[in-house]
Order: C-alpha cells, then sequence, then structure tokens
C-alpha cells in the first residue's frame, strides 16, 4: 500500500514537471514566433545598414546597432575582470582572513544578493547622478556601459564564486601535490572547470545588459544618430524598441523588426561567447596535461 501510494506520488511529481516545463516551452515559442512572424517581413539589409528616418518609422537601425555594441562592450570589458576577480577573492582568496572569512563572506554575499535585486531604474538614476554629473561624462556611451557594468556586476559574481565553490576540494589538492602555485591553480584548473558558470553567468549579463531601457535613458542617451566616440550619446536597441512601441506612432513594424535584431544578436553573441570560452577551455586543458606529464 505505502509503495502504491510512493509510486503514485513520484508518478504524478514528474509527470507535473514535465507539464510545467512544456508550458514555459510554449509560452516562448509563442513570444517568439509572435516576433518572428511580425518583423521578418520587415527585415533586410537596407534595415540594418540605413539611418533611421521619421522618428524610426523608415530607414534602418545602424547607429542604433553600432550604440548597442559599443555599450555592451563597455560594460563586458569592465564588468568581466572585476566580476571574475571578486568570486576568485570571495571563493579562494578570503581564507586568509580567518575568524573573520564567514562573517565577511555573508556580508559581501548578501550585499550582492541585494544589489541584484535592485530595479534597473535605480541604477539608471545613480549612473546619472555619479557617472554623468559627478565625473562629468554626460549623457555618452560610456556613461551606459559602465552603468550596466554595475548592473550585471552582482549576478555574474555569485554565479562564478558559486561554480568556484562547486569545485571538488581534490582539484585544489592535486594542484597543490603537483607543486603549481595558487595562482597557476586559478587560472588553469579553477577557471577552466568552472567554465559552465562563467558561461552562465556571461549569458545572464548580456541578456540583461542588451534588453536594458530605463537605466540607458538616463545615461546613454535617447539620440539616433551614430555616436563619435565613447562619450558622444546613443541610443540603445532596447530603448529603440521601446521608443517605437510606446512614442512613434505607425512605429509598430519597425519595433517587431529591431526586436527581432535583437534576439538574434544575443543568439550569435552568445555563440561567440561559446566558442571562445571552449578554446579557453581547451588551450587551459594542454597546458595542465602538459604539467602533469612534466611532473610526472
Amino acid at each position: 500500500m505505502n509503495t502504491t501510494r510512493f509510486d503514485f506520488a513520484d508518478y504524478l511529481f514528474r509527470y507535473s514537471i514535465y507539464c510545467v516545463s512544456l508550458l514555459m516551452i510554449l509560452v516562448i515559442a509563442w513570444l517568439l514566433g509572435d516576433v518572428f512572424i511580425k518583423g521578418f517581413s520587415h527585415l533586410s539589409w537596407d534595415f540594418l545598414v540605413e539611418e533611421p528616418r521619421s522618428s524610426g518609422r523608415a530607414g534602418g537601425i545602424a547607429p542604433i546597432l553600432t550604440s548597442t555594441m559599443l555599450i555592451l562592450a563597455v560594460a563586458l570589458i569592465t564588468a568581466v575582470p572585476i566580476g571574475l576577480s571578486v568570486a576568485i577573492w570571495l571563493a579562494e582568496l578570503t581564507s586568509s582572513f580567518g575568524k573573520y572569512q564567514q562573517p565577511l563572506t555573508g556580508f559581501v554575499g548578501s550585499t550582492l544578493d541585494v544589489l541584484a535585486g535592485i530595479p534597473s531604474i535605480v541604477y539608471g538614476l545613480f549612473g546619472n547622478a555619479f557617472f554623468s554629473v559627478y565625473l562629468g561624462l554626460g549623457f555618452s556611451i560610456l556613461s551606459g556601459g559602465l552603468t550596466l557594468a554595475c548592473m550585471i556586476l552582482p549576478v555574474f559574481i555569485r554565479t562564478c564564486e558559486s561554480g568556484l565553490r562547486a569545485v571538488d576540494r581534490h582539484w585544489r589538492d592535486g594542484a597543490l601535490a603537483l607543486g603549481m602555485s595558487r595562482v597557476t591553480t586559478i587560472f588553469h584548473i579553477l577557471l577552466p572547470t568552472t567554465k559552465p558558470a562563467i558561461l552562465a553567468g556571461l549569458i545572464l549579463s548580456m541578456g540583461r545588459a542588451t534588453a536594458e531601457t530605463a537605466a540607458l535613458i538616463f545615461t546613454s542617451g535617447y539620440v539616433d544618430r551614430s555616436p563619435d566616440s565613447l562619450l558622444d550619446s546613443g541610443r540603445a536597441l532596447a530603448v529603440h524598441i521601446y521608443d517605437l512601441s510606446m512614442n512613434v506612432t505607425g512605429g509598430d513594424a519597425n519595433a517587431y523588426a529591431s526586436a527581432l535584431v535583437l534576439i538574434l544578436m544575443i543568439l550569435i553573441i552568445n555563440v561567440v561567447v561559446q566558442a571562445m570560452l571552449d578554446r579557453w577551455f581547451f588551450a587551459n586543458t594542454r597546458i595542465i596535461r602538459s604539467t602533469t606529464s612534466t611532473h610526472q
């Protein structure tokens, strides 16, 4: 009797998970299909290389794409080194603080969790006050990119830290037995092993950065011309989609086409990042094997 009840509960739980997963897949497919159907007919090469006209109702999105890529590049170039450094410090190096290790890592972790949950509009106001006004960067690509870096750092740090902490202790002990320094162990063994977590953090970070609107309106600006430098203002693609949908009458067609371009851009960037991490992982694996063979 108990076995039958257990089997029924297991069966119910399993198929509930299947149903919820199927529902999520259908919702995502519906959203992507709607964007694809309404946006693909307006997508063309001219749309990608021309400048917007008539407030975005006509023309293309070339300056918008340029501004988006520059903002994303500034954000990632700033956030990835800092995020990896902080994650390594939290997971590997705070042990040197002795009895203060646990309270310190707990405080920093809680702070990062709070920062990850702050609304983007608050980051936008902070970026405007600090980067645009206090540092004198104004409405610029640099202000927008640095603000996005502040937004994505908490999520990226926590994801990478969790990946580093999940690496088995035997990997560290084995590297120590081979005479590897701590720095060599981190960069040639632990970080390649943490590749899935790093990749997940990058994907989450890029997804949030490329889809951001509120923070960029207050920092990178609203103009739809091509920026001349990082100190020039520029409109991101997500801001452009918002403007066409909410403020421009007759801009829905180009808004759907711009949304389709944004989705494709995120997919392409994810594939490129995956390839770069795979290449880096393969190179570090060869280093590990050569080092192990030398010591043997």
